[in-house]
């Protein structure tokens, strides 16, 4: 069962890191980080993106450190929940760096491409849910980054649009796929065809993101909303909500019959572990569980 369980994940950390090499960070300062809460929100860990002047681009330095940042979270048994945020007010993540793509030749834009869409997947693949905190804009590649992560929280002022027809391109990185499964192919062409950008209330209302919130006076109302739900999430069983996710996202691909075989393998993963006990003990006990992710 379990080694069903590893195919269905797939082999991950695949990324060739030579691929980007010559790309070090500049005096010490990194474009991404991250960084493990503690105290009562000790199980969430934070992907920080910091690249002020470039708005969170995607540039090759950035992306490198985003693929290690993921990598360093894929196997850390003690990270429940991962919230992918902004350090950099009114900007989530502007999309492709366009000053550096301009001096690419085509083989190397089509190289750099592939690696974004393997990110892409990447991020989608951990094994926690990943929720995604859009304060500001999130467009292109920005926002086929949040709809890499399994939860979307937005300002309702926030801008996030597929706008890669605008700019001679279409989305390249995962976006033409996962859009259409969340508001439906023909609203999914529109918004692409046309390279509209839209308000976080209005991606609220048609499905794009979980949930649309008043912007505050620090500028970062969506990630204290991603908060909140990473606190919900933490306290459940882990390897059930692990196995949920798997279940639901192979689920997902299949037709219904398949989908029910896949959750029945990722229900037997579930049932000898601790925390199966647990919860059922402290049902019959009327208590909390305390479950430890065993």
């Amino acid at each position: 069962m379990g080694s069903l369980i590893r195919q269905m994940v797939g082999v991950r950390g695949s990324f060739k890191w030579g691929r980007l090499r010559g790309y070090s960070t500049a005096a010490g300062h990194k474009e991404v980080r991250v960084t493990h809460l503690e105290g009562h929100s000790a199980g969430i860990a934070e992907i920080v993106m910091c690249r002020p002047r470039a708005r969170n681009s995607l540039g090759k330095m950035f992306v490198n450190e985003f693929f290690h940042s993921v990598d360093s979270l894929r196997h850390d048994s003690g990270v429940r929940v991962v919230v992918v945020r902004s350090a950099v007010p009114g900007v989530f993540c502007a999309g492709a760096d366009l000053k550096e793509r301009a001096q690419m030749g085509n083989s190397e834009v089509s190289l750099f491409v592939q690696n974004l869409r393997k990110l892409m997947n990447e991020i989608a693949a951990l094994p926690m849910p990943t929720i995604a905190a859009v304060d500001g804009y999130a467009l292109g590649g920005g926002l086929e980054l949040a709809l890499a992560c399994d939860l979307r929280v937005a300002a309702s002022s926030a801008k996030l649009g597929l706008i890669e027809t605008t700019r001679g391109l279409l989305p390249g990185a995962g976006g033409s796929q996962r859009l259409p499964r969340l508001v439906g192919v023909g609203l999914a062409k529109e918004l692409i065809f046309t390279g509209r950008q839209i308000e976080g209330t209005q991606a609220y209302q048609i499905g794009l993101v979980n949930d649309a919130v008043l912007q505050n006076e620090e500028g970062n109302s969506a990630y204290k909303k991603a908060l909140d739900l990473a606190h919900e999430i933490l306290p459940q069983a882990p390897v059930a909500v692990k196995m949920a996710k798997l279940a639901m996202n192979k689920g997902i691909e299949v037709d219904i019959a398949s989908g029910m075989a896949i959750e029945g393998m990722c229900y037997g993963q579930v049932i000898p572990t601790k925390d199966r006990l647990e919860g059922m003990a402290a049902f019959q006990e009327k208590r909390r569980p305390d479950y430890k992710g065993e």
